[in-house]
């Protein structure tokens, strides 16, 4: 298992991965702090989800763009940052990564079953579970060329976090420092 020690990361993955608790969670075992990329949604986009209208890439263009800015100011500034936001796109995530290169991607994977059972039982989300077929459509899993790793989130929560802060504390080996 290859991996690269990073103080940036973006938690990515369809709604109902547990981007938020998890990446909440591995950031509080780096000791850096921690933002739902949700926050920083316009308010347009938020109300065009609860309708249960998906977002266009002209939506997302913006918010991508204040997601790169966070990550880069972070890793400019020394800080770190983790980061939960879907990037469901790898054009999205070039265009985060543009902004700020140094980023580690972790891709939340889990079935459809395991993804639709934790929207059920969510509740104060403007995420409904019916727009959950449109993201995973739209999912594009990461390439081996891309700075990241996926982990099965079918598992208990302390071993996902556990895996991600190992796989994101080892030291670089190789040309491509993360592997799936």
């Amino acid at each position: 298992m290859q991996g690269h020690k990073t103080d940036t990361v973006i938690v990515m993955g369809v709604s109902g991965c547990g981007k938020s608790t998890i990446g909440a969670l591995i950031a509080d075992s780096l000791g850096i702090p921690f933002i739902d990329a949700d926050s920083l949604h316009p308010q347009a986009n938020i109300l065009k989800m609860a309708g249960g209208f998906p977002l266009t890439d002209e939506d997302l263009w913006p918010w991508l763009a204040l997601v790169g800015e966070a990550l880069a100011s972070a890793g400019e500034s020394g800080t770190g940052l983790v980061i939960a936001c879907s990037a469901l796109k790898r054009v999205y995530r070039e265009a985060i990564l543009s902004v700020a290169p140094n980023v580690c991607l972790v891709h939340l994977s889990g079935s459809l079953e395991v993804l639709s059972n934790r929207l059920e039982g969510r509740s104060e989300h403007f995420m409904p579970p019916a727009l959950l077929a449109s993201q995973l459509a739209t999912l594009e899993e990461l390439d081996v060329d891309e700075p990241g790793f996926a982990v099965d989130i079918d598992q208990p929560v302390t071993d996902i976090v556990a895996e991600v802060v190992a796989r994101l504390s080892a030291p670089a080996l190789g040309a491509h420092p993360f592997s799936g």
